[in-house]
């Protein structure tokens, strides 16, 4: 009721639910927009972030407020994607979530739905939480980055190219960014002769390891390792799934591969003694 003359108002209609899914089909109007093309060229070409994708989800759910995650080595890239959505898709607000987002397991769609988001966007890994259970509509980038797969072939020819006979079985996996270089690098190496296997954890990518998350393979299955990262945190989970099999580990931005080992005679004594001091605790709290 209007307090002035004591008219009664319509209610404000409440603003309709974004989409959660929607067709695929990117138009025109957005991949070949200079202007936006402009702004994306800003930003690191072999890094695949999706923003004609990103764009055309915010603009077709009618998305007024989207909240963005990022892992740690991608956060350097959150402003100025965020000043993109808020130039092209048009939105109102677009927060940026600073809380540490370790995997994929991180999914912040709690706080999306508490800033009142209408779409949260995942950066940096895969679908380990289906978008049908977030609290609010979620779309994942994997965010693929291109690299050297020439180099990666002649480092394993290298190093495995003379035992190739002896050598019968190769494992590749790595992080979702370079899923891509994986299978173009197990179809090259098949082709040389190698037998190549990308084992899979489901719901993971075919190749995907987490630092929660790895395939258990058999000992029989693969005589070697190669992982695919800049670093060793995701390696030591399938280190730790398969004790039996050596690991080395490429990365492909400076080209070199190590030979990668764990302690698991120290890990398996540490959780032991960790286990056993837990048995003295009265009161427990559950993180």
């Amino acid at each position: 009721m209007d307090s002035n003359n004591g008219d009664l108002q319509p209610a404000p209609k409440p603003r309709p639910p974004p989409k959660r899914f929607i067709k695929n089909q990117i138009p025109d109007s957005i991949l070949t927009d200079p202007a936006l093309n402009a702004a994306i060229s800003l930003l690191p070409s072999n890094y695949n972030l999706e923003i004609h994708k990103c764009v055309y989800r915010i603009r077709s759910s009618g998305a007024k407020r989207v909240a963005l995650q990022f892992p740690e080595g991608l956060l350097m890239y959150s402003l100025v994607l965020a000043d993109i959505f808020k130039t092209f898709a048009h939105l109102e607000d677009c927060f940026v979530l600073g809380d540490v987002t370790y995997g994929a397991c991180c999914v912040d769609d709690f706080s999306a739905s508490a800033l009142d988001a209408d779409l949260l966007i995942h950066y940096g890994h895969s679908c380990l939480i289906p978008i049908d259970f977030t609290k609010v509509p979620s779309l994942y980038v994997f965010v693929e980055i291109k690299i050297d797969v020439d180099r990666l072939i002649d480092t394993i020819r290298l190093n495995f190219g003379e035992t190739v006979d002896k050598l019968h079985k190769l494992a590749l996996a790595g992080t979702i960014q370079f899923s891509g270089a994986i299978r173009a690098a197990k179809t090259r190496l098949e082709s040389e002769g190698f037998e190549v296997l990308v084992p899979q954890s489901k719901p993971l990518s075919a190749g995907e390891v987490l630092g929660c998350t790895a395939p258990t393979m058999p000992t029989s299955s693969a005589d070697v390792l190669i992982f695919v990262a800049d670093g060793r945190f995701h390696l030591e989970a399938f280190m730790i799934a398969n004790p039996e099999i050596r690991a080395f580990r490429y990365d492909p931005y400076i080209g070199v591969l190590f030979l990668e080992e764990y302690d698991h005679k120290g890990m398996k004594e540490a959780r032991k003694n960790a286990i056993i001091k837990s048995r003295e605790v009265k009161n427990w709290g559950l993180y």
